[in-house]
């Protein structure tokens, strides 16, 4: 059977060429491959916006949202002469050419690579050390609904206002929210992150029990506002970005006074480009105004001098006054002679890892069908789903917090179903 003929997109003076145009993307909602490049052409101009001129980091799906994806830090050796690249060092201290898109050529060619949803960092090539946007990820914990989330937002909006700081919000493409704010490029990472960490702290005494800064997963309730987002490596999709989701949902920019009457599932790659032709960018005007984090770290130091530091992503550099680095259901306990004997604060089995997502779901469905007695007694914030990052690649790992469960009835660790994710390919 011949290959199929690339079909051929000219824009921003470029031609690109789309490879297998009608391969399927999306296979429930039947959206092929050509279908999404036509989705980023349509929103070009808010796509490019969240991402001009920032390093990007590629999660590419070469087979599809129904595939995993693989992380491409490095840019491909081949590639047109009209795609710029900056050097970033991480904290590893590795380094790497990433991909800079500035317009929508460069936005095409990644697209057609496999990259659903774009990750920018947020810094500009301009000034790789100082970044110039503030980011809020609202993460909710299974079983909370959209109303709450909203809620958080309003609240995290009115924290960052208080101290000077305008920001804009988006939905995730998934279960949360994202609030950008633009800043003028004078901090460096740690303050950024301090910044970010201190409005998750504001939220959750306003809202306790509805909102929550805590970084473990078992100790979480409501929604996370996920400081550590703004460390120095980490990225969120940016505008526009495409999810790997069934529905094909978007990232969408909103203006505020559309965030409490809207519904993610609203936004999606067939729904979009004609709201976007009538209605244009409600990010438009987001570099207009850069914003100074001075205010916002002076709440920083009041807070920390009253909770110390929280902890830092995996593979980061242990920062002082950090607490232990170990999740509850891991942490070391001193008995009386002082040794670390390991005691869990939190009785948490791991039930399944998957490099395939919908694998581990179903191992979850069968762990289930197993402890049908224990499984009636779970709320949904007791199953704890990871996404466990390597180099390149992600796997799934399903936790369960027993703690609802009486001791005698608990389900031992056994070995997890399915238990296939490659850990020492990407360590």
């Amino acid at each position: 059977m011949p290959k199929p003929k690339p079909v051929v997109l000219e824009l921003a003076g470029r031609e690109v060429a789309i490879s297998s145009p009608d391969k399927v993307w999306f296979p429930e909602a039947g959206i092929t491959k050509i279908e999404v490049a036509r989705y980023y052409v349509a929103v070009a101009e808010g796509a490019v916006r969240g991402v001009d001129g920032r390093p990007m980091q590629m999660e590419r799906y070469v087979d599809g949202a129904g595939a995993p994806p693989f992380y491409q830090k490095r840019a491909p050796d081949k590639r047109p002469d009209w795609v710029e690249t900056v050097e970033l060092r991480f904290p590893s201290m590795r380094t790497a050419d990433e991909v800079v898109v500035r317009d929508a050529a460069a936005l095409l060619w990644v697209v057609n690579l496999g990259c659903l949803a774009l990750h920018p960092h947020p810094v500009r090539t301009t000034d790789l050390d100082h970044p110039d946007e503030l980011r809020i990820d609202l993460d909710p914990v299974p079983g909370v609904e959209w109303p709450q989330i909203r809620d958080v937002a309003e609240a995290a909006r009115q924290v960052l206002a208080e101290h000077g700081l305008l920001s804009w919000p988006k939905t995730s493409g998934s279960r949360g929210l994202h609030l950008l704010v633009r800043l003028q490029p004078k901090w460096v990472f740690p303050d950024v992150r301090r910044a970010a960490l201190a409005v998750a702290r504001e939220v959750e005494r306003r809202m306790p029990g509805r909102a929550t800064a805590k970084w473990w997963k078992e100790e979480r309730v409501g929604v996370f506002l996920d400081y550590n987002q703004n460390a120095k490596d980490r990225t969120v999709a940016s505008a526009y970005s495409v999810r790997a989701r069934p529905d094909a949902r978007v990232s969408m920019p909103l203006a505020w006074d559309e965030v409490s009457a809207c519904e993610p599932a609203d936004f999606t790659i067939r729904t979009v480009p004609a709201r976007f032709a009538e209605r244009g960018d409600a990010h438009a005007r987001i570099d207009e105004v850069a914003g100074d984090l001075g205010s916002l770290l002076g709440l920083a130091d009041v807070l920390e001098a009253e909770m110390g530091e929280a902890p830092w992503p995996p593979h980061y550099p242990k920062a002082e006054r950090e607490p232990p680095r170990v999740q509850p259901s891991r942490a070391k306990k001193a008995g009386p002679t002082g040794t670390g004997r390991r005691k869990p604060t939190k009785p948490t089995i791991i039930v399944a890892e998957s490099e395939d997502e919908g694998s581990a779901r179903a191992g979850l469905d069968r762990w289930r069908e197993r402890n049908p007695q224990a499984a009636a007694l779970l709320e949904p914030h007791h199953v704890l789903v990871d996404k466990m990052r390597g180099r390149y690649r992600t796997w799934t790992r399903i936790r369960i917090n027993l703690e609802a469960v009486p001791e005698g009835d608990r389900p031992a660790q056994g070995t997890p179903d399915p238990n296939d994710a490659p850990k020492m390919e990407w360590g």
